[in-house]
């Protein structure tokens, strides 16, 4: 990999984060709840990824779509606060509004979303040939799903690539799933997404069922921590307990995150899943998938804890 590829590009669907807070029970159908906190931040998994890459000194840009309306408006200084690269965030009426409405109750959310337009940004080809692009990280399935060429794109472009398949009812049980990923270097769902996608509930045979089909799978079990299949011996790691836990919308992006940065870095299996987990840890002490910005140090500083903490284990 040339010295100049540094860039790593995150793609998916640009949200508008409505993010309620303070809720004694969610709403069942016919009832109205009232919350007592409410913030109105960028989502989904494309740009919280990236902006937790930035977060950390890596080099990120943010491949996808916005819409011209007012909700879109709204999150547009956040975007540019956030530190990730812009250059191929294409503005058209009909990507918008593209609004997730996300209920915290009891450390479980709700989301109720809607997507506008096509998640395929005219700028991509303009991504995938830009020299300085290393990576590609798809933010969820169902972008690929409407882009099926991307992995093979990137692919010819030179690029690594990871995935986060994100649940989505349409698609979490389709064999198709796998198959139109084939070419993915890091495969990146959470446990209920691996069990779903594999077809077994055995968390461990779901992992290496996965690793069968890519190089290299990280398992994100929430509070239990994560696992990493591919590498021999496979690996578990748990996560840290007792932290403040605010909001845990985007915990998994955050972990992405963390995990590439690691890998990127030429860093162990075992030290990138610790800093994954680290930055899952810290993620969820703000509000909204991207209200922490992520320190390197306490990064470090977690995930030293975490590997130290295993090695007294299995010794």
């Amino acid at each position: 990999m040339s010295a100049e590829r540094h860039l790593v590009v995150s793609i998916g669907r640009l949200y508008c984060d409505i993010v309620f807070r303070g809720l004694d029970a969610l709403p069942q159908l016919g009832e109205e709840r009232f919350a007592r906190e409410v913030s109105v931040v960028p989502g989904g998994g494309g740009f919280i990824t990236a902006a937790h890459l930035a977060s950390l000194g890596a080099s990120a840009a943010l491949l996808s779509r916005v819409g011209t309306d007012p909700l879109s408006d709204v999150i547009a200084p956040a975007l540019a606060e956030s530190g990730v690269e812009l250059r191929w965030l294409e503005r058209a009426p009909d990507a918008g509004p593209q609004p997730t409405v996300v209920m915290v109750q009891g450390g479980e959310r709700a989301f109720l979303s809607r997507r506008a337009g096509t998640a395929r940004p005219a700028t991509l080809q303009a991504a995938l040939a830009d020299p300085a692009v290393r990576h590609l990280h798809i933010a969820e399935f169902a972008t690929l799903a409407e882009i099926p060429d991307l992995v093979a794109s990137a692919k010819q472009a030179g690029l690594t690539i990871s995935l986060d398949p994100s649940w989505d009812d349409a698609w979490i049980r389709d064999p198709e799933l796998v198959r139109r990923a084939a070419g993915t270097d890091i495969f990146l769902p959470n446990a209920a997404e691996a069990r779903a996608i594999a077809g077994c509930e055995d968390l461990d045979q779901a992992g290496r069922r996965l690793a069968q089909h890519f190089p290299l799978v990280v398992i994100k079990d929430g509070d239990q921590g994560a696992r990493l299949y591919g590498c021999e011996p496979s690996l578990a790691l748990p996560a840290p307990q007792g932290g403040p836990v605010l909001d845990t919308t985007g915990a998994g992006d955050a972990f992405n995150a963390g995990f590439l940065t690691a890998w990127l870095a030429g860093r162990s299996p075992a030290r990138s899943l610790a800093e994954g987990i680290a930055c899952g840890t810290l993620s969820v002490q703000g509000v909204g998938g991207a209200g922490v910005r992520l320190s390197r140090e306490r990064v470090a500083e977690i995930s030293q804890d975490l590997l130290a903490n295993h090695d007294r284990v299995d010794a």
